[in-house]
């Protein structure tokens, strides 16, 4: 077993979030802001857009069961990576579409995946790859969010539940428990 990490932005981080703990080789997936230098933000400092962070989430996985180039593939179809600093009304920087390699290796995956995927996108994908950067972990209460609360929150039965169900449909093989 080899494990790594991959830390991508495509939105709000809820929605990211229950995409990924569905699948297969997914050790875990934490919630978080990275892309400023800005320490310890907060939701709320983050969802201001003053401190220059992507609401983001950091992906543990067993590169055995699924490699970076796939969780990357499966980014660009559960987001829209043709908006700029903008995901469905999430709107500003904070929801950008972003990749951040942890190494040489998934920089050059990285600009693949962005090739490789244009194909399926009428507008030019604006996915920026930007440099490693302090990770911070967001609040407990984000965490397995749409989980949590799916049922029960208007923005996760409006926008994460249909995201999901796609997914689900587009990716069912590929599923925990499969």
């Amino acid at each position: 077993m080899t494990h790594d990490i991959a830390i991508i932005a495509g939105g709000c981080f809820w929605c990211t979030e229950a995409v990924f703990n569905e699948l297969q080789g997914i050790d875990s997936v934490q919630s978080g802001y990275i892309g400023s230098s800005v320490a310890n933000p907060t939701y709320e400092q983050v969802c201001g857009g003053n401190t220059g962070h992507a609401e983001a989430v950091r992906i543990a996985y067993d590169t055995d069961v699924i490699s970076y180039g796939d969780l990357l593939d499966i980014f660009f179809h559960t987001h829209d990576p043709t908006t700029l600093n903008r995901q469905g009304g999430d709107t500003g920087t904070q929801y950008r579409s972003a990749i951040f390699p942890q190494n040489g290796v998934q920089a050059g995956e990285a600009e693949a995946a962005i090739a490789r995927n244009q194909a399926s996108w009428d507008n030019p994908i604006v996915t920026s790859i930007e440099p490693d950067a302090p990770w911070w972990p967001a609040e407990a209460y984000h965490q397995r969010y749409f989980e949590k609360n799916g049922a029960s929150n208007g923005y996760c039965a409006a926008v994460v539940a249909p995201k999901l169900a796609k997914f689900r449909k587009g990716y069912a093989a590929r599923l925990k428990g499969r």
